[in-house]
């Protein structure tokens, strides 16, 4: 089976003129870490970090209220979620409460002290986010936002694939051994 993607992959895109300095994935990975940083020292007042902020923020949000719907818009693995839950309980900003349809589920909710601090959350991120988007006019923030959903639309198509791969090489049947 063909592991092409279906879209054209642009010519500088090539290993032989592979620049760490000079990658996309590495840039991203870089401006992420420095948001992470400053986020994380505006946030040492509110006693939460920028990944627990995010997961208050998705309850609030409604982008999940189970630990593993919250892993899953996050990507990080269940366990690690469950951590941070457990901190985020015992500030009290989030309650477990257990599904009456299926006690197997727990269900997350914010507590009004953690509805109160996702509402001021938002405030720290735009302070944030404005410091590194200094110099940018309000097009070039459009066009960076548009290039980052395509982005993120590539990498959904390309799971796609590899998924329809995984899937296609289980169905073939097993090499005979001689």
């Amino acid at each position: 089976m063909d592991s092409s993607p279906s879209f054209p992959i642009p010519s500088v895109s090539k290993a032989s003129d592979y620049r760490l300095d000079e990658s996309v994935g590495y840039l991203i990975k870089r401006v992420r870490a420095a948001l992470t940083m400053a986020v994380d020292r505006e946030l040492v007042d509110f006693d939460v970090s920028h990944d627990q902020w995010s997961i208050l923020l998705m309850i609030a949000t409604a982008r999940g209220d189970t630990a593993a719907e919250l892993s899953r818009e996050a990507a990080c693995d269940t366990s690690s979620m469950t951590r941070m839950l457990d901190r985020l309980e015992a500030k009290g900003f989030v309650v477990r409460t257990r599904s009456e349809d299926d006690r197997r589920v727990v269900h997350l909710a914010l507590t009004p002290s953690g509805q109160v601090l996702a509402d001021q959350l938002p405030k720290v991120m735009i302070r944030v986010m404005n410091r590194h988007l200094a110099g940018f006019s309000a097009e070039e923030v459009e066009l960076l936002k548009g290039l980052l959903r395509r982005m993120l639309e590539n990498a959904s198509e390309c799971a796609g694939h590899a998924k329809a791969q995984a899937s296609a090489a289980s169905l073939q049947p097993a090499p005979q051994k001689t």
